[in-house]
């Protein structure tokens, strides 16, 4: 946990794929301090016509690399979250050569009663995280 989305425009390798994948998770891993294996990740790939993702007047200008992450987690403090947007900025334009530019992120945040890894339990309640 966090559960990580990027919707992103079909067409990349599964190498590039796999390398956006394990950058962002480094960079939550460093920004959050979460443990290595809390990794939860999906990919959904949409055909160019059907993402339109603008700037909100702030002047980008997006590519067909743009990436959307959309991140659910349990509240984390304003430092945190600035670290992760600055984190997955430098990371995916480091390690797979997308722009700043090309990157927007979102957070949503839930509580400890809002998670089951399995087992139909609730771990955060049952003590078992």
């Amino acid at each position: 946990m966090p559960l990580v989305r990027f919707d992103i425009v079909e067409g990349r390798s599964n190498e590039e794929l796999q390398s956006l994948l394990d950058a962002s998770h480094e960079a939550m891993v460093d920004a959050f301090e979460v443990p290595e294996r809390d990794r939860y990740q999906i990919v959904h790939q949409h055909p160019a016509h059907e993402m339109i993702i603008q700037d909100t007047g702030l002047g980008f200008e997006r590519s067909k690399d743009v990436v959307v992450i959309s991140l659910t987690s349990r509240p984390r403090t304003e430092q945190q979250k600035e670290k992760l947007y600055k984190n997955f900025a430098v990371y995916l334009q480091e390690r797979c050569g997308i722009s700043p530019e090309d990157l927007m992120v979102s957070i949503a945040n839930n509580g400890d009663a809002d998670w089951s890894f399995g087992n139909g339990e609730a771990q955060f309640l049952t003590g078992k995280l």
